[in-house]
């Protein structure tokens, strides 16, 4: 198990680019499974997610070759319709193989998903749709994954499918052009109503993953919380709007250009910002905990709400152990700012809880050792790399050298 070593105070400046998105290349790779033949995924991230996406659907018999951010998948020769629990406990978004192999095939054998220790994530959702005919759907609560799951099985189903409440996210946006470049016919896309009507077959396309959006409000806030200036480049501006917002109420200056983002907090004094998170358009919940090590910082008190899953703060007690004065209370985390945080040894709970304790070791006076970053790599592509060409002082460590 590696672990970071972060000597912090160091203001974070520069350009840099962030990798595709984790979350739309979970719904992409599957997605090739509903048709016959070689796909191209392009701007694939390297993470342990990914990989292990690609090991679960070469366990189902397709041929794969992954350089250089350039994913290749045959999907020729699939012989097998279960996935195992060995592969599946790995992660939350193997689920996704359940619809295409369901409405290509007639049968799907897939084990409940693991993933983060945080919960609960109900599939309640994505096995509601599991119809090989239209449909008429209507979620309750907006999911992203069970939207994705529900458009896959839809595309290949005997007549009309109507998703209502369909999820946002650029991901399932992504996903849905992919699809109707594979033959499928869908209405509605950008929309909260999704209308599909059913083909016999699709056929091999490739596709562009888009930027990582998380990553990018991750390394935002990176640049906000150490007082520097960074520009992101090749990233859509209005995928971010909601952090863009609250990152400029807390005292930021921000730049937006077609492509690109640039952040300047040299000159701040950090203004307490409540945000609560939503599906969206609103603040993403896989930025609140980051967001929640940056209000550590903030002159005066602040409240992050996390409406789209209840508990999660496993990142809150090891922040208290960097200096930071929180208190959750239900759903919510009260934060009273300190005027300083000081390095210490700190363990990694999940992925986005270990990127909210780098974040707050690279505001840290001293040194601070983030344990178990393995929960980093599945979602950051080399991350420390991309800190350190913007001037953070942060090292690999290998488990097996402490």
């Amino acid at each position: 198990m590696d672990k970071f070593i972060i000597t912090g105070g160091k203001k974070l400046e520069g350009k840099t680019q962030v990798s595709g998105a984790k979350n739309a290349s979970l719904a992409l790779i599957p997605a090739t499974l509903l048709s016959y033949g070689k796909s191209t995924l392009f701007n694939t991230p390297e993470l342990n997610d990914v990989f292990t996406m690609i090991k679960l659907i070469k366990h189902l018999g397709v041929e794969s070759t992954f350089s250089n951010s350039v994913l290749e998948l045959n999907t020729t020769n699939i012989n097998n319709y279960v996935a195992p629990y060995e592969h599946v406990k790995k992660m939350r978004a193997s689920v996704y193989v359940l619809g295409p192999l369901l409405t290509r095939f007639g049968y799907a054998k897939v084990s409940l998903p693991g993933g983060c220790a945080w919960g609960p994530r109900p599939i309640n959702l994505h096995l509601e749709g599991k119809k090989l005919n239209g449909a008429k759907i209507i979620f309750d609560v907006s999911s992203v994954g069970a939207t994705g799951n529900l458009l896959m099985a839809a595309v290949l189903a005997k007549g009309t499918t109507v998703i209502s409440n369909a999820a946002l996210e650029p991901e399932i946006i992504n996903l849905a052009e992919f699809l109707v470049k594979m033959g499928a016919k869908i209405e509605g896309i950008n929309t909260t109503t999704l209308t599909i009507e059913g083909v016999d077959s699709l056929q091999a396309a490739n596709a562009e993953t888009i930027s990582d959006r998380i990553e990018a409000g991750t390394i935002l806030i990176a640049a906000a919380i150490t007082k520097g200036k960074v520009v992101i480049e090749k990233i859509d501006p209005k995928y971010l709007n909601a952090v863009i917002l609250k990152l400029e109420d807390s005292g930021c200056k921000v730049k937006l250009y077609d492509h690109a983002i640039e952040v300047d907090a040299q000159e701040i004094m950090i203004n307490p910002t409540n945000i609560s998170t939503a599906p969206f358009p609103g603040f993403p919940t896989d930025v609140q905990a980051q967001w929640t090590a940056y209000m550590s910082l903030a002159n005066g008190v602040s409240t992050v709400t996390d409406t789209v899953y209840l508990d999660r703060f496993m990142h809150v007690s090891e922040l208290v152990r960097l200096g930071a004065d929180i208190v959750v209370k239900e759903n919510s985390a009260v934060i009273k700012g300190v005027s300083k945080l000081k390095g210490a040894k700190v363990m990694s709970t999940d992925l986005r809880a270990s990127a909210c304790l780098v974040l707050a070791g690279l505001a840290a006076e001293g040194n601070t050792e983030v344990l178990r970053v393995y929960h980093l790599d599945r979602g950051y592509q080399r991350i420390e790399e991309k800190l350190m060409s913007l001037g953070a002082s942060i090292e690999r460590v290998e488990g097996k050298e402490y």
